[in-house]
């Protein structure tokens, strides 16, 4: 969490590796700028003559932009974009092409991600080495996590409109989606 009273604008960025806290300060008066990411400042500017503009930077593998609009007077509009995409429209594009997953074991916690469009499987951010196999009720991708087996069941519902779904066993034990 930013220490001074210029906190602007938070947002959450929903990756691969897990969801992301983005943080902006802007001093409206000395125009200072100062990104943290995760709680780690990853950018900082004490003094700058424009209080507009656009601020670059990095989440992981996504190339983030800040934006500063004037609006009216001395107020100022920030939008995130992820990847070239509005925050919002990333977010609704991630959740068409990833499936997520939040699971404890032995008192670890894990986040396991399937890309679908690449059926890349990443376990806390790391691609992880994995094995498919058809079967009659679908698809399946096996991977371990740790000493632990798992598998990503991918089947139809026999319904066109919802497409592909997935579940994700660990060590037989159906695992609940990830809300975000």
């Amino acid at each position: 969490m930013a220490a001074s009273g210029d906190l602007v604008a938070a947002w959450d960025v929903p990756l691969p590796d897990g969801v992301h806290k983005v943080e902006f300060e802007h001093g409206t008066t000395s125009g200072k700028r100062v990104i943290t990411v995760d709680g780690k400042e990853i950018y900082r500017e004490d003094w700058m003559f424009k209080l507009v503009g656009k601020e670059h930077f990095q989440v992981g593998n996504a190339k983030c932009v800040i934006s500063i609009d004037a609006v009216s007077g001395f107020a100022y509009e920030y939008l995130l974009e992820v990847n070239g995409k509005p925050l919002k429209k990333f977010k609704e594009n991630q959740s068409k092409i990833q499936r997520a997953w939040c699971l404890k074991i032995a008192g670890h916690n894990f986040r396991v991600c399937l890309e679908k469009n690449t059926l890349y499987v990443y376990v806390n951010g790391d691609k992880v080495d994995t094995f498919g196999e058809f079967t009659d009720e679908g698809a399946e991708t096996h991977f371990e996590i740790g000493a632990h087996s798992a598998v990503i069941k991918g089947y139809t519902t026999g319904k066109r409109k919802d497409g592909v779904q997935h579940k994700l066993f660990v060590d037989e034990i159906e695992i609940p989606e990830a809300k975000e």
